[in-house]
């Protein structure tokens, strides 16, 4: 799908598992105690679209083990709101579950993510690639985002103080959620499945 990725992308890696012997490293999982993944809206000049930043060691430089990980999606965009932030994020489990060798289970402040040896030897040996992929999946499939920096973080305690802010994030959006009203709303559906979905 894009030339300049070492492997392929697109839906048909969608539900790849990757078994611990296969796999290169691990990121969050059951192992590891701070995980997080976090999409927070910005004004348009407090971000620069395209910018990927890798916070402690790259994928090369790491070995074969469980590590605390974070990713921190910031976007900007004239139609862009805070309520948005929720319904954005989790597409980030969806557009790196396209990545060929790349597992990515649950979302918010339980995600799992493993990268295959296959992969990593193919040439996936940055998490840039990845930002990639998702700053270009973001901006085609998305187009209310005008602008989109992508961070992940690998170091430990740069990790535990981004998953205590993304804590707090997650705890106002649900205490949000869980003061909505029948008056608040503007659009009503009798279908229990159209209810998830909106």
């Amino acid at each position: 799908m894009f030339s300049d990725i070492p492997v392929d992308v697109g839906i048909i890696y969608e539900g790849e598992r990757i078994r611990w012997p296969d796999a290169y490293a691990e990121f969050g999982g059951p192992r590891v105690e701070y995980k997080f993944e976090l999409v927070k809206s910005r004004r348009i000049d407090e971000i620069e679209d395209g910018k990927i930043t890798i916070i402690g060691p790259d994928l090369k430089d790491l070995e074969k083990k469980s590590y605390p990980f974070g990713i921190y999606v910031e976007v900007a965009g004239k139609e862009i709101e805070e309520e948005l932030e929720g319904v954005i994020e989790r597409r980030i489990h969806e557009y790196i579950n396209y990545i060929e060798g790349v597992m990515h289970l649950n979302q918010r402040y339980d995600i799992w993510i493993r990268i295959s040896k296959r992969s990593f030897d193919k040439g996936l040996n940055s998490f840039t690639y990845i930002g990639k992929v998702l700053y270009r999946l973001f901006k085609s499939e998305l187009p209310i985002i005008e602008k989109i920096q992508i961070t992940f973080v690998t170091d430990p305690e740069k990790v535990k103080e981004k998953f205590k802010e993304a804590m707090e994030t997650y705890e106002k959006r649900d205490a949000r959620a869980r003061g909505l009203t029948d008056e608040e709303a503007d659009a009503f559906y009798g279908c229990t499945l159209c209810q998830s979905f909106a």
